[in-house]
C-alpha cells in the first residue's frame, strides 16, 4: 500500500467527505517541514477533547514540549507505524521525556469518539493524549497546523473509508510556538536525537 491514500473520489457526496473536503486546499500548499530559522506560523489555539472527556486547550500544555501528529485510528500503516516510532522514541529519551506532551490529534472525528482515540493510543504508550472534537473544531486545528484529512470512500460505503491525510510530526516549543517538523517515517532514534537536543 503507497504511503499516502488516493484522494477523494470526484462526486462523492457522503457527510465525512463534505466534512474533510475543506482540507482539500492544504494538499496544494503543503510542504515538507524544516528547522524554523526564520519566523514560521504553525499552531495556534484549539479546544479539544481528551480521552476522559474533559476539554483541553493549547494552554493545557504550555510549559511541555508538544511532539503533535494528525491521523486517524482506522489508519491501516502510517499512524500506527507513526505512534509506534514516538512512542519508542520516549522510552529512549528516559527522564527527559517527562518535558515532553505527545499529542495524536484525529482527522476522523466522526469515528474517534474520545474512548476509541484513549484506547488506541494507549496500546502505544499511555503518555501519547488521543485528542478528538467536533468537525468544526478539528477543521479550526487542522487549518493552524497545515493539517489535512480527505476521505476515500470504499466499496460497501458508510463508514467504509479512509483518510488522506498529512505525515508530519510537529515539534512546538513550551510557549507553543513551533520549532521543528519531521516527517513521519523518521526512525525513533532520529526522532529522540532531535527532542534530546531540544529539551536538555
Amino acid at each position: 500500500m503507497s504511503r499516502r491514500h488516493e484522494l477523494l473520489a470526484p462526486g462523492l457526496r457522503s457527510p465525512i467527505s463534505r466534512f474533510c473536503i475543506i482540507f482539500a486546499a492544504a494538499l496544494s500548499i503543503c510542504q515538507p517541514l524544516a528547522r524554523a530559522d526564520t519566523p514560521v506560523t504553525v499552531g495556534g489555539s484549539f479546544t479539544l477533547t481528551a480521552p476522559d472527556g474533559t476539554t483541553v486547550t493549547d494552554e493545557t500544555y504550555r510549559g511541555k514540549w508538544l511532539l503533535v501528529f494528525f491521523g486517524y485510528t482506522s489508519c491501516p500503516d502510517i499512524c500506527p507505524t507513526t505512534l509506534s516510532s514516538i512512542a519508542a522514541a520516549i522510552e529512549e529519551l528516559g527522564p527527559d521525556a517527562a518535558k515532553l506532551q505527545p499529542l495524536f490529534i484525529t482527522v476522523d472525528p466522526e469515528r474517534d469518539t474520545p474512548e476509541v482515540m484513549g484506547s488506541f493510543t494507549a496500546a502505544f504508550d499511555p503518555r501519547i493524549v488521543g485528542l478528538t472534537g467536533s468537525p468544526q473544531q478539528i477543521a479550526a486545528v487542522s487549518e493552524a497546523y497545515g493539517a489535512y484529512g480527505v476521505a476515500r470512500q470504499g466499496e460497501a460505503g458508510g463508514d467504509d473509508y479512509l483518510m488522506d491525510h498529512g505525515t508530519h510530526i510537529y515539534i512546538m516549543n513550551p510557549q507553543g510556538q513551533f520549532v521543528e517538523g519531521l516527517d513521519s517515517d523518521t526512525a525513533s532514534s532520529g526522532i529522540s536525537a532531535t527532542l534530546g537536543e531540544l529539551v536538555r
